[in-house]
C-alpha cells in the first residue's frame, strides 16, 4: 500500500508534495532528519495536510507527479475540500 501525501508549513506558506509506503516513518523523517532532507529542513512546522491512499506504488508517482505539474495552492486546497477530485484521480491513475 503507498500512500500520496502533502505537508504544509504555516512559517514558509508552502506544500510539500510526495509518496511512501511507510507513512509514519516518512513524517517523522521530514521532522527530524536533520542530514538528508532539503526542502523540509527549512521549516519545522510541518503538518500532515492530505493524505490519498493508493492501489500501488505506479500510481502513487503518477498522482504526485499530477498534483506537482498543477502547481497550484487552490488545486491542493479542493483536493481536501472536494473528496470527488480525489476519487477521480484515483480512477485517471488506476495503474
Amino acid at each position: 500500500m503507498f500512500f500520496v501525501y502533502i505537508l504544509f508549513s504555516e512559517k514558509l506558506n508552502r506544500y510539500y508534495i510526495g509518496f511512501t509506503s511507510n507513512l509514519s516513518q516518512r513524517f517523522d523523517f521530514h521532522l527530524n532528519d536533520t542530514q538528508s532532507r532539503k526542502f523540509t529542513y527549512k521549516a519545522e512546522d510541518w503538518i500532515l495536510h492530505f493524505t490519498l491512499e493508493c492501489k500501488s506504488k505506479e500510481q502513487a508517482m503518477a498522482i504526485e507527479k499530477h498534483i506537482k505539474a498543477m502547481k497550484s495552492k487552490t488545486y491542493i486546497q479542493n483536493l481536501v475540500k472536494y473528496p470527488e477530485l480525489q476519487h477521480k484521480l484515483l480512477l485517471k491513475y488506476n495503474v
